[in-house]
C-alpha cells in the first residue's frame, strides 16, 4: 500500500491513501512500514526522537539517518499531539440532546441534555460532566433533575493517578433537594486498547443530602467509578458502560448506583448518535418513591 503515515498509536497505523481514504491497520497485520517523510517518535521511556525516515517491522524500529534501532515495543506514538510532548492541553468533549414530543391521548414533552468536556495534559486532567432532564405530561411537570460533576486527576506513573471529586445533583421527583459529594480517590487505566478499555476509581467522600420531605443526611461514603468502552462492532462505533456508586458507611444498607449502558456511532461531520439505557438505584429512597428508576433514550450530539 502506498500513501502517507499519519500516525502510529497503540500498535495501530493510521494510513492515508489516494484510492481508499484513511485506513487504520493493526501492526499485527503489517509486515513492514517504510516511511520516507520526517517523523517525530515518542518512545515508552518518554524519549522524543526526530527522524527524516523510518522503517517499522514486527520486531524493530529502524532509523536509517541516525543509524539507530529500537524494539518496536518501545514505540509509543508516531507524530504525537503537542499535549503528549508536554505542551498545553488537549480539549475533547461532547454536547448532546434527546428530545421527544407526543400528542394525542397524552401530551408529553421530554428534554434531556448533556455536556462532557475533558482537558488533558501530560501530567493532569480536568473533567466536567453536566446533564439533566425536564419532562412535562398533559401540562404538568413530570421530571426535573440535573447533575454536575467536576474531577481533577493528577497522574503518578502511567496508568495510575489520584484525583478529587466534587459533585452536586438534584431530583425534584425523587424528593432530593440537593446532594453534595466531595472527596479524593485513586484511579487506574487497567486496560486501554480499542477493542476493550477499562478504567476504575475508588475513593472516600463526604456526602450531604438535603430532601424536601425526608430528614437531611450527612455521612462518609465509599465511592467508585467504572468506565468501559469497546469498538467490537467495528468502524467508529463504541459500546460503553459507565457506573458511579456511593456506599453509605454510616448506614451500610444505603447504596446509590447510577449505571449507563450505551452504543454510540458517528453520523456526518462531527455529529454523533447514541442509544442508552440508564439505571438509577437508591436503596435508601424515601417511602412512596421507587428505589429503581429506568430511562431509555436516543440522543444526538456534537463531538470535538
Amino acid at each position: 500500500l502506498i500513501g502517507t503515515v499519519i500516525s502510529v498509536r497503540d500498535r495501530v497505523v493510521t494510513f492515508k491513501t489516494s484510492f481508499a481514504g484513511t485506513l487504520s491497520l493493526s501492526m499485527d497485520h503489517i509486515v513492514s512500514v517504510n516511511n520516507r517523510n520526517p517523523a517525530v517518535m515518542l518512545l515508552a521511556d518518554q524519549t522524543v526522537v526526530n527522524s527524516t525516515s523510518m522503517i517499522i517491522n514486527q520486531e524493530n524500529l529502524v532509523l536509517p539517518d541516525a543509524a539507530q534501532t529500537y524494539p518496536v515495543e518501545d514505540l509509543q506514538v508516531v507524530n504525537p499531539e503537542p499535549w503528549e510532548l508536554g505542551n498545553g492541553y488537549r480539549w475533547t468533549g461532547s454536547l448532546s440532546f434527546a428530545l421527544a414530543m407526543q400528542r394525542g391521548n397524552t401530551d408529553t414533552d421530554e428534554l434531556n441534555y448533556r455536556l462532557d468536556p475533558v482537558w488533558r495534559s501530560k501530567r493532569d486532567r480536568y473533567t466536567l460532566k453536566m446533564g439533566g432532564e425536564k419532562d412535562e405530561t398533559n401540562g404538568a411537570e413530570s421530571a426535573d433533575n440535573w447533575h454536575i460533576i467536576g474531577k481533577y486527576d493528577y497522574f503518578l506513573t502511567d496508568p495510575k493517578y489520584v484525583g478529587l471529586l466534587v459533585s452536586a445533583e438534584t431530583d425534584k421527583f425523587q424528593d432530593l433537594d440537593m446532594r453534595y459529594v466531595v472527596g479524593p480517590y485513586f484511579g487506574s487505566q487497567f486496560y486501554n486498547k480499542p477493542i476493550f478499555a477499562l478504567s476504575g476509581e475508588l475513593g472516600f467522600s463526604y456526602v450531604t443530602a438535603k430532601y424536601n420531605i425526608a430528614e437531611e443526611q450527612r455521612y462518609g461514603a465509599s465511592t467508585w467509578n467504572v468506565h468501559m468502552t469497546s469498538n467490537y462492532l467495528g468502524g467508529k462505533s463504541a459500546l460503553y458502560l459507565d457506573q458511579r456508586g456511593i456506599w453509605n458507611l454510616k448506614d451500610t444498607s444505603d447504596v446509590i448506583l447510577n449505571t449507563t449502558l450505551g452504543l454510540s456511532f458517528p453520523l456526518m461531520w462531527d455529529l454523533e448518535a447514541a442509544a442508552e439505557m440508564l439505571f438509577e438505584f437508591d436503596s435508601g429512597a424515601v417511602e412512596g418513591v421507587d428505589d429503581l428508576d429506568q430511562t431509555y433514550k436516543v440522543r444526538i450530539g456534537y463531538t470535538w
